[in-house]
């Protein structure tokens, strides 16, 4: 949709480009002033701040306010399918916790540490946990900081260790359908979940090979002392949760309904629901607990699930590491992403309206020598936004709407740019030391970014990988008519 009339004067690119920049300045300003916390509240003014901006460019140019407000609403509504998988995508994750589906992950996860396969088993072990959770901060605030210690008192590198863990918990975080930014790119992009993930794959999973022979190689050079003992870790796990091979019917069922293309939020509704049913039947303490009750009657039973579902969670071990990795945001841990949509929404759709988005599409197609130059601009803009905007949300959210239509021109299907959103945006985030996930991750390792910066495989690999196969032109889809209708 474009509301923008031919009979008015275009706009000029030193316009058009005026909202983006005062939007990056807004952003890294907000990094500044509010850290971690920038994601709660700041960044979404920033964003209509940016779009009020957009829009008195667009009334001085004669367009009117209501067609700008009608490009927005249409904008908001493109997204409705995007924010209702968000809000499932929580209710799983408390459903997946509360049923020991995640503890079971992890147990059996910590089955596969031997010193002598350290450091692969490192990035297996973080990967299992981050799709399992879709948060690699999560990861690292938890199986990483135990990892990190075992491969110190084994004589390893601690900022090898460190790439190890982040390789796999991104790994993990990008494929994950319960990850935020794993959500946000397509909804960015314009196409489904699904879709995204299952594109996704054709790069990521040679980088996550490459990555795993490199860390083989690294371990099999390295001299190392002692043993590994997760004895401490798995018996905290089953004394809180009953674990049993039973608990993976429901995950393997929830792939099987994706590689059979059902619609996300089916497979994630009915995900939520058999895992409900197994935390009745494996769990009844917790959902005891959760409910507020003294015995597990229909109220408390339903009131637990419910909470499970739709607020936070967690659930008490006897080892504090575990404390972050058991606790679970239900449906309300996805409003602050699905506020920044929104807000993403309200920007973009301003700036459709008054053209500054067909103008900055055009300028990025004469730039962009064929695919593979718009491809590189993408990881470009990226990686600019990573380092100057030091968030890797606004990594995926405004090159998402700059070059949105530059692809559609191109005739390449959305998945395409949501790929390369998460190829270059996600991934490298955590490799900037001032960015959030890279101030995070070296905080929470206690490994100083830069001395795990070489051994993040997977996390620049990536990028490197969707730029090979944009030049080979492997597996590149093409919009088909079909795609072209629902964009």
């Amino acid at each position: 949709m474009h509301a923008e009339s031919t009979d008015l004067p275009k706009i000029s690119l030193f316009e058009a480009l005026l909202p983006v920049v005062i939007l990056i300045g807004l952003l890294a300003f907000n990094v500044q002033v509010f850290g971690d916390g920038a994601l709660s509240g700041s960044n979404q003014f920033a964003l209509l701040l940016a779009g009020f901006i957009a829009a008195i460019l667009g009334y001085r140019r004669k367009v009117s306010f209501k067609d700008m407000l009608k490009n927005v609403s249409a904008n908001i509504e493109s997204t409705s399918g995007a924010i209702l998988i968000l809000l499932f995508v929580g209710a799983l994750s408390g459903t997946w916790l509360v049923s020991g589906i995640i503890p079971a992950m992890i147990y059996y996860g910590l089955d596969i540490l031997k010193p002598s396969i350290f450091l692969p088993a490192s990035v297996i072990i973080c990967s299992i946990i981050s799709l399992a959770t879709g948060s690699s901060w999560t990861t690292s605030a938890t199986v990483g900081i135990a990892l990190v210690a075992i491969g110190s008192s084994l004589g390893f590198n601690v900022g090898m260790v460190a790439g190890a863990i982040i390789s796999g918990a991104y790994f993990g975080d990008k494929l994950s359908p319960m990850s935020d930014t794993t959500n946000l790119a397509p909804a960015m992009a314009g196409t489904d979940l699904f879709t995204h993930i299952r594109y996704m794959t054709i790069t990521t999973i040679p980088s996550y090979i490459l990555s795993l022979v490199f860390f083989i190689i690294l371990g099999l050079t390295q001299e190392t002392n002692g043993t590994v003992d997760t004895t401490a870790m798995q018996q905290a796990i089953t004394e809180a949760f009953q674990i049993n091979a039973w608990l993976f019917i429901v995950p393997v069922g929830v792939i099987a309904l994706i590689v059979m293309r059902t619609e996300p939020l089916v497979a994630l509704f009915i995900g939520t629901l058999a895992a409900a049913v197994f935390a009745l039947i494996f769990q009844p303490q917790h959902v005891m607990k959760l409910g507020g009750g003294s015995s597990l009657d229909l109220p408390t039973a339903y009131k637990g699930i419910l909470n499970a579902v739709t607020v936070p969670a967690s659930i008490e071990t006897s080892d504090p590491k575990l404390a972050d990795l058991f606790s679970s945001k239900g449906m309300s841990g996805m409003l602050n992403t699905i506020w920044l949509i929104v807000c993403a929404m309200v920007f973009g759709g301003f700036m459709e309206a008054i053209g500054a988005l067909n103008v900055i599409s055009e300028s990025l197609l004469k730039a962009a020598k064929g695919v593979l130059g718009l491809f590189a601009s993408t990881v470009a803009s990226c990686l600019t936004l990573n380092i100057t905007a030091s968030d890797q949300y606004l990594a995926i959210v405004v090159p998402g709407k700059m070059f949105k239509e530059a692809y559609k021109k191109k005739g390449l299907a959305p998945e395409n740019l949501s790929r390369t959103l998460e190829d270059s945006g996600t991934v490298t985030s955590v490799l900037v030391p001032w960015n959030t996930c890279g101030a995070y991750q070296s905080n929470v390792l206690g490994v100083e970014t830069m001395a795990y910066v070489p051994y993040a495989f997977f996390n620049y690999i990536s990028p490197f990988m969707t730029l090979l196969f944009a030049a080979l032109s492997i597996k590149i889809k093409m919009m088909t008519q079909k795609t072209d209708q629902n964009d």
